[in-house]
């Protein structure tokens, strides 16, 4: 695991008026949880008004966020666990969620916050999930980017 290059916290943002919805797979329950938890952190944090949505797995992921998207939310915050097998199946999954995922943002011109976390073993995700010893909160950060993003949107768009 490598934080290194990751940016220092410059605190918390003002996202009031933001809608986020949190989608989350439902494999690897208690690193999802963690991610959740986390995600659910940052928005609390920031004022932004946010629910969350359940999809049976990563390659699900897409589909729900564009539609969310589609309905209003100003951003999706994707979250999901997919753990490297003795099969391809690990690629074709990340592949299309991130795939997926980047072009349900260009597509919709709204941010996606990217937590799918794509691991060689359970306790990598652990270590990433915001959990109590673990090194890094994948979930707060993810939804950190989406919403620093929405609001840059914003910016740019109220400044035409």
């Amino acid at each position: 695991m490598s934080g290194k290059g990751a940016p220092q916290a410059t605190g918390t943002v003002d996202a009031t008026g933001l809608d986020v919805v949190v989608i989350a797979g439902t494999w690897h329950e208690t690193i999802t949880d963690g991610l959740i938890a986390g995600a659910q952190r940052a928005l609390d944090a920031s004022g932004a008004t946010h629910r969350v949505v359940r999809v049976p797995g990563s390659f699900e992921l897409p589909v729900v966020a564009k539609a969310a998207l589609e309905a209003g939310a100003d951003a999706a915050v994707a979250l999901g666990v997919i753990i490297r097998g003795g099969t391809p199946h690990f690629e074709f999954v990340s592949n299309a969620a991130t795939d997926g995922l980047t072009r349900v943002a260009l597509d919709t011109g709204k941010p996606v916050g990217f937590g799918v976390l794509t691991l060689d073993d359970e306790a990598q995700g652990i270590d990433r999930a915001g959990l109590p010893g673990s090194q890094e909160d994948k979930g707060f950060e993810a939804a950190d980017a989406a919403i620093r993003t929405a609001l840059v949107l914003r910016a740019l768009r109220q400044a035409q």
